[in-house]
């Protein structure tokens, strides 16, 4: 069941059974997952926020001082390595003697066609956003097993329930945390455990910038889908530039699934992607697919069809 989310009032994190309020975010070193790291610790968490490069270490620091953001540390957490997350959560638990709460945030994007995409830049996404999210989640469990308590919260995106053009990659990464997640949630049910799927819509964060994560071949003007590609990026600019969906929104959900005595399985945040999965719940697949991809495709045709004449 998914719910889009409203405001709610800053309020202070309600202990667990065994008096532990402490939060591991990964991928915290920017955008969303340094928005909810901050978020969380201005209302009560102890917030350990995980950064794969030392570098974003000031710069995390930096802003939770500017916010008062008490109760924040930074733990160096490599995705991709799996010494490096048993080394992390290792470290929260010895300080903090539990973990309540675990925030699969951290991941990367990859944005071209598909056969513009190497195995090597596939590999790298699906060993971030999956087994990645799959090694952290292991490591904790015990942990909330043994205290009987614990949350698992996973950034999944509106692209997890809709594919698009040129992220096909990206979205099946996304599409597979989500069949992890519902069946993560049926396994933990019983054990008075909660896993819940977090869905922001677009969100204007560093992702659209210097970490858009373009693959190489989408940028060879030999490949036959160059002039479409670039035209679809296009429209994704300018929808991004209207969104209004922003960081806290989700930084908000996140804190409602922590909080919230009975969590749902999914919040959807923002309007345009809940009103998107709504319409593709209800209308006859044939409909949805004219009225949701029709205008944005012809838009790349005429677009790339044009530039390819120049």
């Amino acid at each position: 069941m998914s719910a889009t989310v409203s405001p709610e009032p800053a309020t202070r994190a309600t202990p667990n059974a065994g008096g532990q309020r402490s939060v591991i975010i990964t991928g915290a070193g920017t955008g969303l997952g340094l928005e909810m790291a901050v978020h969380l610790a201005q209302r009560g968490f102890k917030v350990y926020a995980t950064v794969r490069n030392p570098k974003q270490i000031p710069n995390v620091l930096a802003e939770a001082q500017r916010r008062g953001a008490e109760g924040l540390e930074v733990v160096e957490l490599d995705l991709t390595d799996r010494a490096s997350i048993d080394r992390a959560v290792g470290q929260v638990v010895e300080q903090s003697g539990g973990v309540y709460a675990l925030i699969n945030n951290g991941g990367i994007g990859l944005r071209g066609c598909l056969e513009d995409v190497s195995d090597e830049e596939v590999r790298a996404v699906f060993e971030a956003n999956i087994f990645g999210t799959v090694a952290v989640t292991q490591a904790v469990l015990p942990h909330m097993r043994r205290a009987g308590v614990g949350r698992v919260v996973t950034i999944t995106s509106v692209g997890g329930r809709i594919s698009t053009y040129g992220l096909g990659i990206y979205c099946g990464s996304k599409f597979a945390q989500e069949g992890l997640t519902e069946a993560l949630a049926l396994e933990l049910k019983p054990l008075g455990l909660h896993a819940i799927m977090v869905e922001p819509g677009i969100v204007k964060t560093t992702r659209w910038d210097e970490h858009r994560g373009t693959a190489s071949g989408a940028e060879d003007p030999s490949s036959p889908y160059f002039h479409y590609f670039n035209a679809a990026e296009e429209v994704a600019d300018r929808i991004v530039e209207r969104s209004r969906t922003t960081p806290e929104d989700v930084a908000r959900a996140v804190h409602k699934a922590l909080t919230v005595k009975n969590p749902r399985m999914r919040y959807v945040v923002g309007r345009p992607a809940a009103a998107a999965i709504m319409l593709r719940r209800y209308l006859p697949a044939r409909v949805f697919e004219r009225i949701y991809w029709g205008p944005f495709l012809h838009r790349i045709r005429t677009r790339g069809a044009a530039a390819q004449t120049r």
